[in-house]
Formats: C-alpha cells, sequence, structure tokens
C-alpha cells in the first residue's frame, strides 16, 4: 500500500497546484470584472449588467478549488492542538475519524452538486446566457477534489507516512 500511496503523491499534487491555479485566475478574473463594472457605472455612465452573474459563478470556481486546495493541505479549520497533544493511539483514531468525515463531506458534495447542476442545466443564466447548471458545478468538483484528496490523507494515516499534528514540545530541549 505504501507504493500506491507514493505513487498517488505526484497526481494528488498536480491537481492541487493545478485547481490553486484556476482558483488564482479566476480571482483575477472576478477583481478585473468588479474593476470594469465599477468603471461602467461611474465613469461610462453605462453598467454592464453581465458582471454580476459573472463574478459570482467566478467567486463559486475559487473559493471550491481553494477549499479542496486547503484539505490536501490542511490549511483549513482544525483542532489541531488537541489532535498533537493527543496521545499516539488516541491521535491515529482522531486522523481516521477526521479523514472519514472529509471523504462524506465531500462525496455529498459531489452528489448534491451534481443533482443541482443537472436539475437546473436546461434553464439558462440571464445576462450571460449559459446554462444555470453552471452554478452547481464548482460545487461537485470540488468534492471530487476532497473526496481524492483526503483519501490520500487516509491511505497515508493508515500507512503510517502522515506527517502531519507532531505531538507539542514540552521544552526547549524537544524544539
Amino acid at each position: 500500500m505504501h507504493a500506491f500511496t507514493a505513487s498517488l503523491r505526484p497526481l494528488t499534487a498536480i491537481l492541487s497546484r493545478a485547481a490553486l491555479l484556476v482558483a488564482g485566475v479566476g480571482l483575477v478574473a472576478m477583481t478585473v470584472l468588479v474593476f470594469w463594472s465599477i468603471f461602467g457605472r461611474y465613469v461610462l455612465n453605462d453598467t454592464p449588467t453581465w458582471t454580476e452573474p459573472a463574478v459570482l459563478l467566478l467567486m463559486s470556481w475559487f473559493i471550491l478549488l481553494g477549499a479542496a486546495t486547503g484539505v490536501r493541505e490542511r490549511g483549513h479549520i482544525g483542532f489541531e492542538i488537541g489532535l498533537a497533544a493527543s496521545p499516539p493511539p488516541l491521535r491515529f483514531v482522531l486522523k481516521i475519524i477526521t479523514e472519514v468525515l472529509l471523504i462524506a463531506f465531500g462525496l455529498a458534495m459531489l452528489g448534491y452538486g451534481t443533482q443541482l447542476a443537472a436539475g437546473t442545466w436546461s434553464a439558462m443564466t440571464p445576462m450571460i446566457g449559459i446554462s444555470q447548471g453552471w452554478d452547481y458545478v464548482p460545487i461537485a468538483v470540488g468534492g471530487a477534489l476532497i473526496t481524492l484528496f483526503s483519501a490520500e490523507r487516509l491511505l497515508m494515516v493508515i500507512t503510517g507516512t502522515d506527517e502531519t499534528a507532531a505531538p507539542i514540545a514540552h521544552g526547549p530541549e524537544e524544539i
């Protein structure tokens, strides 16, 4: 199982970086669109109405892709001090529970996001003329990535290759 986990790491690293890149591009694009909207409203006196739904769509993408990357990189909210202060057997169990819960959450996002996208695919978003289903695709994609990244972490915990949450140092000699 170590070999499988080791071979999975480069793939998930590429996916994580790609998600972060797309999220960053989306953030920059959103900033440009908000600027264009303000410029159009106050300088040109002609508000571009299509920018608001486009900004909201971009926001969904960069938030959910960034969240998935945060799950992989352990940048999300957690109770790390409790984990680090726990004895090793309990720490192992807590890590397993955490990853299983994250996998369940990711699968729920994937399933419900897919249902929402499919259910709204025939409706069109006013002003930008694309399917309303695109509003929910980021939920499904983010859920799929959260599931994959959490499954990777679960395998790392099981195989003993997880390096997160080192024990708390009790004195200067342990730092």
